[in-house]
């Protein structure tokens, strides 16, 4: 149960959150620098995600990763993954120096997730678009067995160009799976440049409630409000399924990366890299997602 508002236990809930958020972004960084490149902007702007769902939302047994009433995420955007190792390996899924090999020969750890080499991670991802259609057979799988658990979905917004992304939600809101919970993090970039631009898919919510969704837009950096929205989803198998819309900022948390087209990849080296690790150090110390 997340803590309401207003009470201390969410005041304490909220700045750890905060500090996972801002972890998440730092080993980013660092893990980017160990295989010579990375995916920062896109990771960054799912940060504050991440850290809800895997501190505070989902149902899950890190000793267990395998738990058959464990709750589903699917990272479609499968990039940001780099974002998400460190998570895991926070929470017990397995050994976090395994994260100091990253990318290296041997080492289960690569750009997007394995789910045969790496626990905690349900859905190996590389080419975009198909995450939504694998949580929908998920979901509609757990309705039929008769467990209660819910499957997530988090999607970027340039891959909502995909086809199959509206066959998915087509399916997903005829068979009325309301276990089923799609994020869309609405970033604003590709790596082509901006969404609107590139492949305009705007409004993503209206899009989605025409085929029988229920949604939901909200800020995607502010953990109070994707609190409030997580928890209010309920646990049901039968229904509309949910959308999600996250406003985020691709890059949030350096100044330099924020809303950049030349930070969908890249590398910082020498005293670049110190300087992203301090700006990330002193906007948790203010208490700021900067």
């Amino acid at each position: 149960m997340i803590p309401r508002r207003g009470s201390t236990e969410r005041a304490t809930l909220v700045s750890h959150l905060q500090e996972q958020a801002m972890f998440s972004r730092k080993e980013t960084v660092r893990l980017s620098r160990i295989a010579g490149a990375g995916h920062y902007a896109s990771s960054f702007s799912a940060s504050e995600l991440f850290a809800s769902l895997y501190f505070a939302e989902l149902r899950i047994d890190p000793q267990n990763p395998k738990w058959g009433e464990r709750d589903r995420f699917v990272l479609s955007k499968g990039h940001a993954a780099i974002g998400l190792y460190p998570i895991l390996g926070r929470l017990g899924y397995f050994d976090e120096k395994l994260l100091d090999e990253f990318t290296k020969f041997g080492n289960p750890f690569g750009d997007h997730p394995d789910m045969k080499k790496i626990p905690g991670v349900d859905f190996s991802s590389g080419s975009l678009g198909h995450g939504l259609s694998i949580a929908a057979g998920i979901a509609l799988s757990g309705r039929i067995s008769g467990s209660d658990h819910k499957t997530w979905c988090m999607l970027g917004d340039g891959e909502l160009c995909e086809g199959q992304i509206w066959e998915a939600a087509m399916f997903a809101g005829h068979h009325k799976l309301g276990n089923l919970v799609a994020i869309v993090d609405n970033n604003q970039l590709c790596i082509d440049g901006f969404v609107k631009d590139v492949m305009n898919v705007e409004p993503i919510d209206e899009r989605f409630a025409s085929f029988g969704w229920v949604t939901r837009t909200i800020d995607g950096h502010d953990l109070d409000e994707i609190l409030d929205t997580m928890s209010d989803l309920p646990r049901s198998a039968n229904g509309a399924p949910h959308l999600i819309v996250a406003k985020t900022i691709k890059g949030r948390g350096v100044k330099r990366m924020e809303l950049s087209t030349h930070w969908h990849v890249g590398n910082l080296v020498g005293q670049d890299y110190e300087d992203v690790m301090t700006e990330l150090s002193e906007g948790l110390i203010a208490g700021t997602e900067r």
